[in-house]
């Protein structure tokens, strides 16, 4: 069921909307994801110093699902991630980027949730994640 209440904030959003809606079709959309900015929530570090990052890597929003996989939760904005990431008080920041970047970074596929515990999200599963991996553009060396 879509909320009623869901106004899109972005092209995004419009696109999964109109795609969950039946309007669009699926394989339109998932081109549009690939190419779409998605906000990934991170793992805040103890500052030792204001301002300052030591971390060299980031430490996605993982969660196990009810059979024991692993989750990589993304949203399609900043704003959507608010009232779930309150929940994980050590990923208070994020990174805002390409999903097919997110993809291009993952060592193996796994399961994406995006927007989890919204009506307008999607759910990925690990074989979608994977054929979505081959169709990325080979990496500059």
């Amino acid at each position: 069921m879509i909320e009623t209440e869901f106004t899109p904030q972005n092209e995004l959003e419009k696109k999964l909307l109109s795609a969950l809606e039946g309007n669009l079709a699926g394989d339109v959309f998932i081109t549009h994801l690939l190419n779409s900015q998605v906000f990934m929530p991170i793992q805040d570090e103890p500052a030792v110093i204001k301002g300052f990052q030591r971390a060299t890597k980031t430490q996605p929003l993982l969660l196990d699902d009810e059979e024991g996989n692993q989750v990589l939760v993304l949203f399609t904005s900043p704003e959507r991630a608010r009232e779930f990431v309150a929940g994980y008080p050590d990923y208070g920041g994020g990174l805002l980027t390409e999903f097919s970047w997110i993809l291009s970074k993952l060592d193996d596929p796994m399961h994406v949730s995006l927007n989890p515990d919204i009506d307008t999200g999607l759910d990925l599963d690990r074989e979608m994640v994977e054929d979505l991996m081959t169709r990325l553009p080979p990496q500059a060396a």
